[in-house]
């Protein structure tokens, strides 16, 4: 038993209380991404007339946020959350939020009805995943 609890503790050693929410933040945000990227990739021929996003535009993306989703997973997996990675993520999550909205204001991609709200929702995603990177980088 006292070598069970031994190695708990050590698993643990690096992680404190205070960097909870930024772990958190940055594995919803990893799994979420990568998500999203494969679906991009995986439904790509569907969701062009679906979102009105081209193909063209969707295997990209959907291969640069499945390889993000992966890298910002594994930063929040990391036995000590690197300050500097927190904000760099944190950033590239602020710019995607709004290079979003002037990609919808600027009808860059010539979006659908339902591919104007889904780039909305993604923006409001992305900023939520911010705002919580944001507090527990405050929390560090």
């Amino acid at each position: 038993m006292a070598s069970i609890q031994h190695h708990g503790a050590a698993a643990t050693a690096g992680r404190t209380a205070s960097d909870g929410l930024a772990r958190l933040a940055l594995k919803l945000d990893g799994v979420v991404t990568g998500l999203n990227g494969l679906g991009y990739l995986a439904l790509a021929a569907a969701l062009d007339s679906f979102f009105g996003f081209d193909t063209k535009v969707q295997y990209p993306v959907g291969v640069f946020l499945l390889v993000y989703g992966i890298g910002v997973l594994v930063l929040g997996t990391r036995e000590t959350i690197n300050r500097s990675g927190l904000g760099l993520v944190l950033a590239a999550n602020l710019a995607w939020a709004a290079l979003s909205i002037v990609v919808l204001i600027t009808d860059a991609l010539t979006p659908t009805g339902v591919g104007q709200v889904w780039i909305v929702l993604q923006a409001l995603v992305v900023g939520g995943f911010a705002a919580l990177q944001y507090a527990g980088l405050k929390r560090l």
